[in-house]
């Protein structure tokens, strides 16, 4: 392996020279503390940033193994390593004469959620970082002075104040770890407890407009009643306080100003862990819990909404629906079918995200209406799919939710972001009969429907490029030629995931769209791949800017598609 002193020498051989000079960087270099690795460098500047492996051994980096000696802690310290190494290369910034910043290094800029992703490696022999630098160019010339500068004091910078143990706040490090080993612990704990969900007394609930930041201007702090008190023993923060959200179907109540719509908010985002501070860090959920929104427009393939609608109200057949542009109704209807498909064991709704003829329906005009169009709303279902398929329901709202309360488990108010059970009281109260039951149908099957997947409908070339792959925002996939629209599906955590997403669909055709198979076995064989091989294993080259998703959110992607095709084995 070659030296500092060998890549000195090169870099001053090429300084003057054109940019193309620059792939004579390529290889393996030590620099006594740490290792540089260069797999490939861009012919030219315009074809992007290059990625830089930063390899330090664990004996120079000293981090304990206490704290990655399991997955969780694992991915809380390297979530906590990135966070460093983009804070020390936001304070090199550098300024040109208009004021503006400019950062040559980067990494991925994380949220407020932490995730398994690939830009941070912790493992018993090293610690791995992976950047991307724009490269100093002064037209096409590299310029010397630029490039040693990024090499021989911002690299060597980044390193020792992000990537070495004893330079690192180590209460922060053990609190980080230790945090979100506490959130793990009642994660795990819930399933064992009949719980699906938990709210901490104290929990932030607001967030600044348009953003997933808190808002610590306004006083909305959610206070657990004691009729809904909950105790946990965890290892670190010793107890906890809150309200647990019991399996089965619960109803939380309460107007849109009452504190409802973010407890809501937060049990959906309570699948992630989140940082330190950022108030959410008692919102827990367990992981496969999803969040269902109507989406008029969004298209549908072949997806069995006869749960929801009878006959052919909805313009076609409901064991087999497809349509180009849904509406609200449908649209819900399908989405919560897909999610039962993709595995999952926890459904969440809100009456502001909701169509309401989708929640329920008035008995009050049943007799106006006349005859019965075929619609079938969730509340005349949700006793059935709780029963049959051990399904939970978590159903919050002002007015839409009257009909679920004579079938709930659990009926929770919130109200001054006050949370309290009166389970008992609504029972009592005459607030509205229980809601006709549906014709039973077979929901299992429902949920076990085989759409297979035809391959050639997954096409992520544009032009003369096999894949065209990007995220313009964590709520738009551009995929090929199709644009996939998921700004119904709320639990992405940011663009990073987002776009790993579009890598997974591409890797799964390529891996496992030979031939046609069902939606359901790609997700478990794309989950099994992730699981064993890691992030590394979606793609041919080695990158720095990916984040694990749910198969939920890959199944939603794949769902939106537009160029989306489906047979059912019976085609």
């Amino acid at each position: 392996m070659r030296d500092k002193k060998e890549f000195h020498a090169i870099l001053t051989q090429i300084s003057g020279g054109l940019f193309r000079e620059y792939g004579r960087l390529a290889g393996d270099f030590d620099f006594n503390r740490y290792v540089l690795k260069i797999h490939f460098v861009q012919d030219a500047a315009e074809d992007g940033p290059t990625l830089f492996v930063v390899r330090v051994p664990q004996f120079i980096s000293e981090f304990p193994e206490r704290l990655f000696s399991s997955a969780v802690r694992r991915t809380a310290l390297e979530d906590l390593l990135v966070r460093k190494i983009s804070e020390s290369i936001e304070g090199m910034a550098h300024f040109n004469s208009s004021g503006t910043a400019r950062r040559r290094f980067q990494i991925a800029r994380l949220g407020q959620k932490i995730l398994p992703r690939s830009s941070v490696i912790v493992t018993d022999e090293y610690v791995e970082a992976r950047l991307y630098a724009s490269l100093p160019r002064e037209g096409e010339v590299i310029p010397g002075d630029a490039v040693l500068e990024l090499f021989f004091e911002d690299l060597p910078a980044i390193v020792n104040t992000a990537l070495i143990y004893c330079n690192l706040d180590r209460d922060e490090v053990e609190h980080t770890v230790g945090l979100m080993e506490d959130t793990d612990v009642i994660r795990q704990m819930l399933p064992t407890q009949g719980m699906v969900g938990f709210v901490g007394d104290g929990l932030l609930l607001s967030r600044k407009p348009g953003t997933d930041l808190p808002d610590f201007t306004r006083n909305t702090s959610l206070k657990v009643d004691v009729s809904a008190r909950l105790e946990v023993e965890v290892p670190h923060l010793s107890k906890v306080y809150g309200a647990g959200i019991p399996a089965g179907i619960t109803v939380i109540m309460g107007d849109a100003y009452s504190g409802r719509i973010e407890i809501m908010q937060a049990l959906a985002s309570g699948i992630y862990n989140h940082i330190a501070g950022d108030g959410r860090e008692l919102a827990i959920t367990v992981p496969d819990a999803v969040e269902i929104r109507s989406e008029p427009g969004r298209s549908i393939a072949q997806v069995n909404v006869s749960a929801f609608v009878s006959g052919h109200a909805c313009g076609c057949a409901p064991e087999a629906c497809s349509t180009n542009s849904a509406d609200a109704f449908l649209s819900q209807a399908a989405a919560t079918v897909e999610a039962l498909q993709a595995g999952a064991r926890v459904l969440l709704f809100d009456e502001a995200t909701s169509c309401s003829a989708f929640l329920s329906s008035d008995q009050r005009l049943t007799a106006l209406l006349g005859a019965r169009s075929g619609i079938i709303p969730l509340a005349a279902r949700a006793r059935q799919l709780a029963d049959d398929l051990g399904v939970s329901l978590v159903i919050g709202g002002e007015t839409c939710v009257a009909e679920f309360i004579p079938i709930a488990d659990r009926v929770l108010r919130v109200n001054r972001n006050v949370i309290s059970d009166i389970t008992e009281e609504a029972r009592k109260a005459t607030v509205a009969q229980p809601p006709p039951r549906a014709a039973a149908i077979d929901v299992a099957a429902l949920a076990e429907q085989q759409r297979w997947i035809v391959p050639s409908s997954i096409d992520p070339t544009l032009g003369r490029e096999d894949s065209y792959i990007c995220a313009p925002n964590v709520h738009t996939l551009c995929f090929g030629r199709s644009t996939i629209d998921l700004s119904a599906v709320s639990q992405l955590a940011d663009i990073q995931q987002t776009e790993t997403i579009a890598h997974i669909l591409y890797y799964a055709k390529l891996r496992y769209m030979d031939e046609s198979h069902p939606l359901r076995e790609i997700l478990d064989l794309v989950d099994r791949d992730l699981s064993t091989e890691g992030l590394e294993c979606l793609a041919r080259e080695l990158r720095g800017d990916l984040a694990r998703p749910r198969r939920y959110e890959i199944a939603a992607a794949l769902n939106r598609l537009s160029t989306l095709r489906v047979q059912n084995p019976t085609d």
